[in-house]
């Protein structure tokens, strides 16, 4: 849900969203996410709802012949209503990706001064609109106490999407930074 959450081309998403009947099956067969998407703003598009069931890869394995029945019931009834069906195992979910969000959402709550986030973008801007963190940080906090208290800043403007990153790799202190909007 984390991944969704942050994800910018998606509208919205909800938990366990349809019961499809299932012969045999006396409460049917609950998949566990329905996500619809926004319009692709360079296509124009938008990507049809995508209905999955969240189950481990060796789950799926040991209990193939369980799940079958319950996965083409699944898939009929997603065409039958313009949706996409497919499972989703923890490789799609346990990746570099959701354990940044994770580390971010720490930084959620605390309340930077808008001139501290006004800094770091002109800060941005002079250097290129592109600065590793710990260069960043040398820029705006010339002591290691300073570095404290603007490191926080940095990862709240990371997790606000004042800055840019590359989500799909591990957040360091070599991570790449750039404002928001500008190109990678």
């Amino acid at each position: 849900m984390m991944l969704l959450e942050f994800d910018e081309r998606v509208a919205r998403f909800e938990g366990q969203p349809v019961n499809i009947p299932l012969v045999g099956v006396p409460r049917g067969y609950t998949p566990d996410v329905l996500v619809h998407y926004r319009t692709d703003p360079a296509t124009g598009e938008i990507r049809k709802p995508f209905l999955t069931d969240i189950k481990h890869s060796d789950e799926l394995r040991r209990n193939a012949e369980k799940y079958a029945p319950k996965f083409r019931v699944a898939e009929r009834f997603a065409a039958e209503n313009g949706w996409e069906f497919r499972v989703t195992t923890e490789k799609e979910i346990r990746i570099p990706r959701l354990a940044n969000l994770k580390f971010l959402r720490e930084y959620r709550n605390i309340e930077p001064h808008e001139q501290e986030i006004n800094h770091l973008r002109s800060t941005l801007e002079q250097c290129t609109d592109q600065l590793s963190v710990a260069d960043l940080l040398s820029y705006v906090a010339p002591s290691a106490t300073e570095r404290l208290r603007w490191l926080p800043v940095i990862w709240f403007a990371v997790l606000h999407r004042i800055i840019n990153v590359d989500m799909d790799q591990p957040l360091t202190h070599s991570t790449l930074l750039r404002l928001h909007g500008s190109e990678q």
